[in-house]
């Protein structure tokens, strides 16, 4: 495998944690990982693997990066689980060939799994990388930002280290701004039997805690019965899923959902984060076992969908600026939410270009997937991976994308500014509230 610009990046998560490991540890850990967790399927996706390469075209990456075939799907597992089966069976698995595989299952794949649409025989091919993270965490060879996100999940139970009196606070102080505009507006907490849990995910509170607001005033104009916890168990980011450390994810899911059955919620709107959902509906339970997850729950592109096309929300005058759209992987690739998506936002805005491809053959943002909490060391290798999705957004030559997503929002401003397109961001609900008709009642 030849060197990279990536290879001599430095991040104590890989460089230090490898000087640790025993040949004996590492074959310790990969039989337990593939005997023992992902034998049948595992065997099958590797046996039917013909090596073909048209999965290819559909990685950003390799797009982005001049078609070098080492960043192409199949390159990237060429390169990772199937060396590791060979090196394997040899004896020869070492602490710098596992620092290898982290470095290109974790910062060069944002496991978006739009490769495995073109796969000739279905295969999920991010499964297989996601089975080098699996590795890698057993090991202890984490990028270091990723890690230290999953040691604050395990400790706090949140993303991004948010002590319970600061939940509370911020809730609080997001009620009495969204009361600036709408008097009534509340943000109920511990409600029992509420209509809807609204889940969110930490960097909401710490950093964007005028989202929150938002939601108030959202709730308040369409009459919505609904409440927050008070307690832990209202994160729902877990980045663990994405670390490998899939003991901590089934704590965060299980806290989660522990908590809307004390509150005998009817349902759970999960806010506008991809990655949040997909743990809480999928990877999560089947992580605990459960067949389904014991109460409802959906998306926020689903439910701004349900209260505009039923008329609880109405429009009074459409957003003006010339909008693009960025379909976040875990909603519509994974939910298939892209014509619910489209029509929110045709009813707000006035000027919308779509992108092409658009809906589950859109390009990935590069920051899902846990790529960008492997942090600043590893920012400039992402951009270039993304040079695809700048392209793309530039030929819409609209000047804001809305990303219903978390890490799209944060993926996609990376973008923009690295590549100096002159765009901004926004989401669903920052353009909601300012279009959406107040009865003369609620107004202040």
């Amino acid at each position: 495998m030849k060197e990279t610009p990536e290879s001599l990046v430095v991040d104590p998560g890989l460089d230090e944690t490898i000087k640790k490991l025993t040949p004996k540890q590492i074959e310790e850990v990969v039989d337990r990982v593939l005997i023992k967790e992902n034998a049948a399927r595992f065997k099958v996706y590797l046996d039917t693997c013909v090596h073909c390469g048209l999965c290819a075209d559909a990685c950003h990456t390799y797009l982005s990066r001049n078609r070098d075939p080492e960043f192409s799907p199949v390159g990237k597992v060429k390169n990772t689980i199937w060396e590791l089966i060979k090196r394997r069976k040899k004896g020869k698995l070492d602490g710098e060939f596992i620092r290898r595989m982290s470095r290109i299952v974790f910062t060069e794949c944002a496991v978006c799994r739009r490769c495995s649409m073109y796969c000739p025989f279905g295969i999920d091919i991010a499964y297989l990388l996601l089975v080098g993270r699996r590795i890698c965490s057993l090991l202890y060879v984490v990028p270091q930002y990723l890690q230290d996100t999953t040691n604050s999940h395990a400790v706090t139970m949140n993303q991004m280290w948010v002590q319970q009196d600061e939940w509370i606070d911020t809730l609080q102080w997001q009620e009495e701004e969204a009361q600036l505009e709408i008097p009534s507006a509340r943000i109920p907490l511990e409600k029992e039997g509420a209509e809807i849990m609204y889940s969110v995910i930490a960097p909401e509170p710490k950093i964007l805690a005028q989202l929150l607001g938002n939601m108030a005033q959202i709730m308040a104009v369409a009459g919505i019965d609904w409440t927050m916890p008070a307690t832990d168990g209202w994160d729902n980011s877990n980045m663990a899923m994405y670390s490998g450390d899939f003991e901590i994810m089934g704590r965060v899911e299980r806290l989660h959902w522990e908590t809307a059955a004390r509150l005998k919620v009817k349902k759970i709107v999960m806010g506008e984060c991809g990655h949040a959902f997909r743990g809480a509906v999928y990877d999560g339970p089947r992580w605990l076992g459960w067949q389904f997850p014991p109460i409802p729950m959906i998306h926020a592109i689903e439910f701004y969908y349900d209260l505009i096309s039923t008329g609880r929300i109405k429009i009074k005058e459409k957003f003006k600026e010339h909008v693009t759209l960025q379909d976040p992987c875990n909603t519509v690739r994974g939910r298939g939410l892209g014509y619910k998506l489209r029509y929110v936002v045709d009813a707000m805005c006035e000027n919308f270009t779509d992108v092409n491809p658009r809906f589950e053959h859109n390009y990935c943002c590069m920051a899902g997937g846990g790529t960008i909490n492997c942090g600043p060391p590893w920012k400039r290798s992402r951009m270039v991976s993304n040079k695809v999705k700048a392209e793309q957004l530039s030929a819409t030559g609209a000047d804001i994308v809305i990303t219903p997503c978390h890490n799209c929002h944060s993926g996609i401003e990376d973008v923009i500014g690295f590549y100096k397109l002159g765009m901004h961001v926004r989401f669903l609900s920052e353009i909601l509230v300012e279009v959406m008709e107040v009865p003369e009642e609620l107004k202040g």
